[in-house]
């Protein structure tokens, strides 16, 4: 399938907000913009919805983080931080991001998935088959799974222009 963006193309962005967070810290020392990600990911065409799966944490400090997103047209889907005997932590959306696209494939021509995990793979191939969706996966080309760039019809590598995409990169 080649890959098509015009403006009246319908999109959906999904973002796996830990695992870009993560990547970005892990491999720049930095903060994701997802203003300028957004941006780029929608591409001048109609985007129908833009959500971010976010983990809240016992505190308060991610309050101003959602509110940005917000400003940005984001929404955000929150699930609490999961903290088992013994101290293990689990916070995890993909379930959740995956049930969301499948839900709103009918009414998109386009998913973007922002994300470089490979657990997404299945779904990918489920929208192109069974929805002829076209899905375009955005993340660092440094963290992404191969099986999740091979299946998806347009992979964009934020990493190629780290100043672009991340807060305070020099």
């Amino acid at each position: 399938m080649s890959v098509i963006k015009h403006k009246e193309q319908r999109v959906g962005v999904f973002i796996d907000t830990q695992n870009l967070y993560h990547s970005a810290k892990n491999l720049y020392k930095r903060r994701v913009n997802f203003g300028a990600i957004l941006k780029d990911a929608v591409a001048g065409r109609h985007l129908v919805r833009a959500i971010a799966y976010v983990i809240s944490t016992e505190g308060e400090e991610e309050k101003a983080f959602f509110e940005a997103l917000g400003k940005l047209g984001i929404e955000t889907k929150t699930k609490d931080l999961q903290i088992f005997a013994g101290g293990a932590k689990k916070a995890d959306w993909d379930v959740g991001l995956a049930m969301d696209v499948v839900k709103l494939a009918p009414k998109l021509d386009a998913v973007i998935l922002l994300s470089g995990d490979g657990d997404f793979v299945p779904l990918i191939e489920y929208l192109k088959n069974a929805h002829q969706t076209q899905v375009e996966v955005i993340t660092f080309g440094r963290s992404v799974s191969a099986k999740l760039k091979d299946a998806a019809d347009d992979f964009i590598d934020l990493g190629q222009n780290p100043r672009k995409y991340l807060i305070g990169y020099k």
